[in-house]
This record gives structure tokens, sequence and C-alpha cells, in this order.
């Protein structure tokens, strides 16, 4: 199993500024190669391998021009070519967008991998520096001498933060969690950030929202300033230190709630939101972003793969929220604004995200009984356990 520990990390004057060539040398490298692999595609229509890009590295060191190069480790640049050519394969295969050219401006990195880098005793030795990096260890239950990592990541972020991620593969694998017998289904929203089956309301933080005032006087004060002035450095670090405080307080609330549903529960259901198409509505676009849905269920992914828990992902387009949870029944229209329905067929009353969250559980049960592929990508693939049942009709209404 690979795992990552990600430190603070406090370089010297004389690091930072190894460390910064670094950085400057790996986006040189990565956009010199995506411009060059770009013209060659639409130039000649061909397509350029990893030994090709490898080629081109070589040839842009000959260059006089770039002989800077070599004043770095040459283990970073061949590391960035491995991660373009990674991010072209993940295009290509519709998991990505297109790579993009880097910037100079905000998060900076360079990967390290064993033969650039030495632990020992905890302490980390990178190429083309005298003395160890001096770090924070945050876990006191782990030895960090210990540990063996296979690559590091040297990052920093637009306020100035250091940091170094740590990849380690272990061969024990965490002890499953002890199983409780329970069950719950999950739904996502706005205003609540998640309710559960069980009618169980998670509220929704609002991160951005809370800190929204501070960053918009921030950006302001960066408009104000000039162009390439220290004053505007300083004001660009301001706003990046409150996105930053927003995004670390965004992952807390994550990964408390995720830890806490994999360890009250057995089998989790959630329903597959197209986040995509969601945020292209312009009212509610910041709102669904502040609430990382995608992250939410990463978490809950890696969360129950490790512990021994079970995610269900059910179909998208299961009506959910139409469907009464106590008969069946499923109404032929129900508006956003409806929070609160009568069922005509049962006389039940039903909130609609606690109905919605009991009808995610019921679906989830019933793709555990049969093992049928929820998650909806098109004609070709099997649409959920729930959509092939038969449907019985009575009255010209359908039901489940």
């Amino acid at each position: 199993m690979r795992t990552a520990y990600k430190v603070r990390v406090y370089p010297t004057e004389q690091q930072a500024a190894v460390l910064t060539r670094t950085f400057g040398c790996v986006r040189l490298v990565w956009n010199k190669v995506l411009a060059w692999r770009h013209a060659r595609y639409h130039q000649e229509g061909l397509k350029t391998s990893y030994a090709e890009t490898d080629r081109y590295l070589t040839e842009l060191k000959r260059d006089p021009e770039f002989a800077f190069l070599y004043q770095v480790s040459s283990v970073p640049l061949q590391q960035t070519l491995r991660h373009q050519y990674t991010a072209f394969v993940n295009f290509f295969a519709g998991r990505a967008r297109y790579p993009r050219f880097k910037s100079r401006h905000g998060r900076q990195s360079a990967t390290y991998t064993r033969s650039a880098f030495r632990w020992r005793d905890g302490r980390l030795y990178l190429a083309k520096m005298d003395g160890p990096l001096r770090l924070v260890w945050s876990w006191p239950d782990v030895d960090p001498a210990t540990l063996t990592p296979t690559t590091v990541t040297i990052s920093r972020d637009g306020d100035g933060r250091w940091y170094a991620s740590l990849a380690v593969d272990t061969d024990t694998e965490p002890e499953p969690m002890s199983a409780t017998g329970r069950a719950v289904g999950v739904d996502l929203g706005v205003k609540d950030f998640a309710v559960t089956s069980d009618g169980e309301r998670i509220p929704n933080p609002r991160h951005l929202e809370r800190k929204l005032r501070n960053l918009a006087r921030y950006q302001r004060r960066t408009a104000r300033r000039q162009r390439g002035s220290a004053n505007r450095e300083k004001a660009k670090a301001k706003v990046a230190a409150a996105h930053r405080k927003v995004r670390n307080a965004r992952r807390d609330f994550l990964h408390k709630t995720t830890t806490r549903l994999v360890r009250d529960h057995d089998v989790i259901a959630i329903e597959d939101l197209n986040v995509r198409g969601m945020v292209r509505n312009r009212r509610l676009a910041r709102a669904i972003s502040d609430c990382a849905w995608g992250e939410f269920r990463t978490l809950l992914e890696y969360k129950c793969e490790r512990y021994g828990r079970r995610l269900v992902v059910i179909d998208r387009w299961h009506p959910t929220s139409k469907t009464c949870s106590a008969c069946g029944h499923l109404l032929a229209e129900l508006s956003l604004s409806t929070r609160h329905w009568t069922c005509p067929s049962c006389g039940t009353r039903h909130d609609r995200d606690v109905n919605a969250a009991k009808n995610i559980l019921a679906a989830g049960r019933a793709v555990s009984a049969c093992g049928a592929d929820v998650r909806h990508s098109g004609s070709s693939r099997v649409r959920s356990a729930v959509k092939q049942e038969a449907q019985p009709v009575r009255a010209g209404i359908p039901r489940l």
C-alpha cells in the first residue's frame, strides 16, 4: 500500500535559491516540451512518445542558450516528462482536460526519486545541496527514521510556504474496522452539506462564503498595487494565504465527515452527481464548488477501500427525490423549490432530502444484492439494478 506524509519544510537561503532555480527549470522543460509536442502534432500529424521527449530534452540541454539546465538535478526534469506523458494519457482516456502551460505564479513543485535524495534517520538530503532540509514531523506515533520514501515532492505555495510530500510503500495493510451492521444513504446538497437516511443533517460550513469579505479586500488591495512591485507580491501572498485558510478548513471538514461515516457504517450509498454540469449554473457555481463534492467522494472511496467498508454509487438518473420511500410511488414532477411533499398514494409526508437519502440507501442495497454496475456512462454500460427491474404499473402511474 502506498501512503504519503506531507510536512512543512524550512529551507535556508541557499537551499531556497537551489529549489527556486529547480522550479524554474522544471517549468521551462514542461512548457518547451508541451509546445514542441503540440506543434509536432498539428503541423506534422505525429504523436510523441516519452522516449522522444527524453531525446528532445537532451538536445535542449546541448543548446548553449539552455546550458543552465545542468545547474540543477536532472531527476526533476525527467520526472516532469513522465508527468506530462501521464497527463496526455489521462486526457486521451477522457479522465482529464488537455495539459496546460505552467505559470511562474502560484504553486511550484519538483519531484525527486531515490537517485536524487537520501533519507537518513528522518533527515532529508536533496541533490545539489550540502546539508539536510529542515522539516517538522507532525505524526508522533510514526517514527520517521523507520520510513523508506520512494519519491519526494518539494512544493511552494503562493503564500511562500514550503512543503515536502514523502511517498512511502508499506507491506502492512491497515486492519479492517470491526463490523457495525449499519448502512446509510447520503444525499448531498447546498443548504445542508449532507442528509443521511437516518435523518441526520450535516450543516454546510460554507468556508468560502465566510471568507469572501476579507478575500475581496485583499484582491482589491492587490489590484491597486503597481505590477512588478514588491508591494504587489506581498498583497498577492495575502490573497494566497486567505485561499489556503479556506482550503485547509474545507479539507479538515471533509476528512472529519468522511472518517465518521466510514467508522460508523459498513455500507455507504451515495449518488453519482454530475458536478461538472452543475457548476455551469452561474447562480450556484460558487456554492457548489465550495461544497467540494468530488473531493468528498474521493476521500470516501479510498477510506472505504482501506478500512474494509463498501461504497455504492448509484445511478445519477435514479429519481430519488420524486419517489416515495414508503410505497414507491413516483411523482410526475417535483420542482426544486418544493422541500416537503405528501405522497398521493399512501399519504406519507416527506422531507425531500431525507426521502432522497432513504431511496439512495434502498438502491444501494439492491445493487449490493445483485452486484450490477450502477455508474451511468452512456448506453454501452449496464444501468443500475433498480433501473433494470420490471416496474409494476397501477392506474397509469409507474412505481418502483
